[in-house]
């Protein structure tokens, strides 16, 4: 714990404006994702946080009741509580808090998915990996600024292709800007889409 802010974390410097938020997968922590980070961005700073939620020993960033079926409202309370989180950090590391971009694995795409939809001011872009539809909000927020990658593999044994493509479908209901890319590939990510990943976010001027 650093300096007061609420979440075990990793703090990285970088030598642009732009500061990837990374958040990891089930069982996962704030170490994990440091080198997908500074590979898909090498300059950026980087702020990596733990999940609060332990899950038979292994961190996530909000409970879920099975396979697929999430705690809707822990899932509200821990992603409001991580973009307080986000926002703090922001002022202790003096980063900009309008060039943070997200960058999410599994469990960490979904929070991340669910912080575009409930607190879209925290993110500008998001890099999600294997995300689903982590909750659908009463009201559709306003992301016409944002811009949104997603990978997703075509075998995936636990998010089906129908439920890829119903988060797009959600995000781009929100006026999102979302580019998807489908991979010969299942939970795991191949080294093809994290170069994909990395020229996509390179273009945009964030």
């Amino acid at each position: 714990m650093k300096a007061g802010l609420d979440f075990v974390h990793e703090f990285v410097r970088g030598s642009s404006k732009r500061t990837l938020l990374l958040l990891h997968g089930t069982g996962g922590n704030e170490h994990d994702l440091i080198p997908l980070g500074r590979e898909i961005d090498p300059a950026a700073a980087i702020l990596s946080p733990r999940g609060k939620v332990l899950e038979n020993g292994m961190p996530r960033f909000f409970r879920r009741l099975a396979e697929g079926v999430f705690d809707e409202e822990d899932l509200k309370r821990r992603t409001h509580e991580l973009a307080d989180f986000v926002g703090a950090a922001a002022q202790h590391y003096e980063f900009a808090a309008d060039k943070i971009v997200a960058v999410g694995y599994s469990n960490g795409a979904n929070i991340a998915a669910s912080l575009l939809l409930l607190r879209p001011e925290t993110l500008r872009a998001a890099v999600l990996f294997r995300a689903m539809v982590p909750l659908v909000p009463e009201k559709l927020p306003d992301l016409s600024s944002a811009r949104l990658w997603i990978g997703a593999g075509n075998q995936d044994p636990i998010i089906p292709m129908s439920e890829t493509q119903r988060l797009v479908e959600l995000l781009r209901r929100a006026r999102a800007e979302v580019t998807i890319r489908f991979v010969n590939a299942g939970h795991s990510l191949t080294n093809a889409e994290v170069e994909t990943a990395s020229l996509w976010l390179a273009e945009l001027t964030i």
